[in-house]
């Protein structure tokens, strides 16, 4: 019986140095606060909600803050409670521009890089991570490596996506029914919602093991919205009843994976996927761009007319 027990312990320790049972890590990065008016709650109804979900769940989030969208004295209110309890206060640019764009140089996109850091520096959870807007990092070398070396220079990181996913999508759609029904049952989106990030979490996952041979310790995109101030409370719940263990976005961005410069143009997407655009035997089975809401349109359709039907 000793030599069982001895046995077992030995398996698990083997088990657990090897990655084989680590336990998968994921932390909660949130891009675009604003004090924009939707439907069902104002900013600051929104805003709480959401710091009250990360507070009960113990964790600590990175907030990408995107200037324009916060430029008034209520954006500087809504970043100082984000301040006040703790969060990482990241840099998201100021006008969220495309740098894939033709008409958007390199001497544009940096200038407007650092009038977002303008916005940001006060707070003293202000961080050094920047996180290109729409994920896009270039589309030429010129481009991306500028932005790369203007980074390092600035002491600047990427705070890059290793889960990306389309909540975006959702959240505009549940305006959408609200603006046409201001009752609507929501319980289709929530459910939607919580499946679309459980697949997309499972898929990046599994990228990354196939990549890197290991788990790494997970970023995941999603927004400032009213989605997650009615939802993010539901999301959590699911991830970690699905074996996910919640982190803080500080120690997440620790993890080696962070520190990839994949050599691919046009380059941006999840850190996961452009690791992957460059092993062959990969490569093919990638859609670009990862995520996007082309993707969700129809299933997020179907799933709202199979529950109102089922209703």
């Amino acid at each position: 019986m000793i030599l069982t027990k001895k046995y077992a312990l030995f398996l698990l320790f083997i088990l657990l140095h090897t990655g084989l049972y680590a336990q998968k890590e994921i932390s909660i990065t949130i891009d675009d606060p604003n004090t924009t008016v939707t439907p069902k709650l104002g900013w600051q109804e929104r805003n709480d909600a959401i710091l009250k979900t990360l507070k009960k769940h113990r964790i600590k989030a990175a907030l990408f803050v995107c200037g324009m969208r916060v430029a008034d004295s209520n954006g500087k209110t809504l970043l100082k409670q984000w301040d006040d309890q703790g969060h990482m206060i990241c840099n998201h640019s100021y006008s969220h521009l495309y740098f894939n764009s033709k008409s958007n140089s390199f001497k544009k996109f940096s200038a407007d890089f650092s009038k977002g850091d303008s916005i940001i520096k006060q707070y003293r959870h202000y961080s050094k991570y920047f996180r290109f807007p729409y994920l896009k990092e270039g589309n030429t070398l010129e481009k991306r490596d500028s932005m790369r070396v203007f980074m390092s220079q600035s002491n600047y990181k990427n705070g890059a996506v290793t889960i990306d996913a389309s909540d975006w999508y959702i959240d505009a759609e549940i305006a959408k029914a609200l603006k046409e029904n201001p009752t609507a049952d929501l319980t289709p989106y929530k459910e939607y919602y919580i499946k679309h990030i459980l697949d997309r979490a499972g898929y990046y996952d599994s990228l990354a093991m196939s990549v890197f041979n290991r788990p790494v310790k997970h970023t995941l995109l999603i927004h400032h919205s009213l989605l997650n101030a009615l939802f993010l409370d539901d999301l959590l719940a699911a991830l970690k009843k699905n074996g996910w263990k919640l982190i803080n976005a500080e120690t997440a961005f620790k993890d080696t994976v962070f520190d990839q410069t994949p050599d691919i143009v046009p380059c941006g997407e999840s850190i996961i996927w452009q690791c992957a655009k460059k092993i062959e035997t990969i490569s093919p089975s990638l859609r670009y761009p990862g995520e996007d809401g082309e993707y969700e349109k129809v299933p997020l359709e179907e799933a709202v007319k199979a529950y109102n039907k089922k209703s």
